[in-house]
């Protein structure tokens, strides 16, 4: 008899999860995907395009994850495989034990039945936490292979909130390229520095495609580098895994899923922030690492910050924005802009949210924790609109934007801006350069 099965997911880990294993095993029923952190991602189905019409023919439904229970109960669920990351493991139990109550088995899978094996030397960078400074970490990595004439494909972990079937594979060369394929702010802001830098990167929703694809770019392929999310480990079996902590959130290292397993599989460890972090974070990180993994090569790192405008800010009443998922899930409590609104002299730290409309609005009841700091969120055109709004509604003199990419090229903004930049910065030795000598070397790259 075939087992039902539901995959707790978030339009990500759960696709591939599914990909990867479930497709095509005649074992299993896959009856729906359960939806979370990602708002309108549910009421879709998975198509059977994707999902194989010989055993599904109708899709796969996208429910909200607020009908697991009844699901379990109504379609007689034997196992709920949970699928989505950046999760605290009280949470992650939590949900096992109302998984438990209402019959069915809760399940993990691991990198061994997920991780696809490439044909080229493959980087995966990954984290402890979203906004641990992931992105900048693979900046670096790849600019130290262009450097030696590498030819670099970046893939990045999925974010496919829009069409499947349409974003089954995806190749971004250009910046024309983020609006053909009808980008959001999130998908932007992590491919845009990618392909001003000069290199191709893929994305999309089956990943096995997407890595033949890529190992066969038209532009050339010499090394393959995981971009991941969130927190969640690489879908490709890496040779060399660099894994981010981030000092200002000491002890998620260990508390998160599955950001610990990305700490246990970490080749080389960077800690980021420390021009920031507090020593006692930094010395609690440090510790960790010798926990779990104290073979790891630990490479000290920084974050130092540009502004474009300093004037903008020093004496001026600013709204600081930033990146969407490090301030939601992510639950950080101050990012680039807020640095550089006490660096520069702000007089005023001005509060968003009693101007907040529509999705805005929604976003800071479901995480009343994120304070002071406008969120960039941008998973449709509907939080576009509100994000515009609501920004345009502020009282206050000047806008700090403090996420990846210029805001101004989206929203149209009312009052002056200023733009924060930030790449990582090593401090001493290890260094990523010497990593990555050693790993050209190892795999006899030219």
């Amino acid at each position: 008899m075939k087992r039902n099965v539901v995959i707790i997911g978030a339009a990500g880990r759960d696709f591939h999860n599914f990909n990867t294993f479930f497709r095509g095993n005649e074992s299993y029923n896959v009856v729906a995907f359960t939806a979370a952190q990602i708002p309108d991602i549910d009421g879709r189905a998975y198509p059977a395009e994707l999902a194989g019409e010989e055993l599904y023919p109708q899709g796969i439904p996208i429910v909200a994850e607020e009908d697991l229970v009844k699901l379990i109960k109504e379609k007689n669920i034997h196992d709920c495989v949970f699928s989505y990351s950046d999760v605290p493991y009280n949470r992650v139990m939590n949900l096992s034990s109302v998984v438990n109550a209402a019959g069915a088995n809760f399940m993990l899978l691991g990198p061994g039945e997920t991780m696809v094996k490439s044909t080229k030397p493959l980087i995966s960078v990954v984290a402890t936490r979203t906004g641990c400074g992931k992105s900048q970490t693979s900046r670096k990595v790849i600019e130290y292979l262009m450097e030696q004439g590498l030819k670099v494909v970046a893939v990045r972990h999925p974010m496919p909130y829009g069409d499947l079937v349409k974003q089954k594979v995806q190749r971004f060369a250009t910046v024309e390229d983020l609006k053909k394929h009808e980008c959001t702010i999130e998908e932007m802001e992590e491919y845009e520095p990618h392909v001003v830098r000069g290199n191709v990167i893929y994305a999309g929703v089956d990943y096995e495609a997407i890595l033949r694809e890529a190992e066969v770019d038209p532009d050339g392929c010499d090394v393959v580098l995981w971009d991941g999310g969130n927190n969640d480990f690489s879908f490709y079996k890496p040779d060399l895994t660099i894994t981010v902590a981030d000092p200002h959130r000491p002890g998620h290292e260990l508390s998160y899923y599955p950001g610990e397993v990305n700490m246990r599989l970490a080749d080389a460890i960077v800690i980021n922030k420390m021009d920031s972090a507090s020593p006692e974070g930094i010395q609690v990180v440090r510790e960790s690492i010798a926990k779990v993994n104290p073979n790891a090569i630990v490479v000290d790192g920084a974050s130092p910050i540009k502004v474009d405008k300093p004037e903008l800010i020093n004496g001026k009443r600013c709204l600081i924005v930033e990146d969407g998922p490090t301030l939601t899930h992510g639950e950080m409590k101050i990012g680039a802009g807020t640095v550089a609104a006490r660096k520069f002299g702000c007089a005023e730290e001005v509060d968003p949210r009693p101007y907040t409309v529509g999705k805005l609005s929604e976003t800071f009841e479901i995480y009343p924790n994120i304070g002071t700091i406008l969120p960039a969120m941008g998973y449709s055109e509907q939080q576009l609109k509100d994000l515009e709004t609501t920004i345009n509604n502020t009282d206050c003199d000047t806008v700090i934007i403090g996420t990846p990419i210029d805001l101004n090229r989206i929203v149209k903004i009312n009052k002056p801006t200023t733009r924060v930049y930030y790449d990582l910065q090593e401090i001493g030795q290890p260094s990523l350069e010497g990593i990555l000598k050693d790993f050209v070397q190892k795999h006899n790259l030219k």
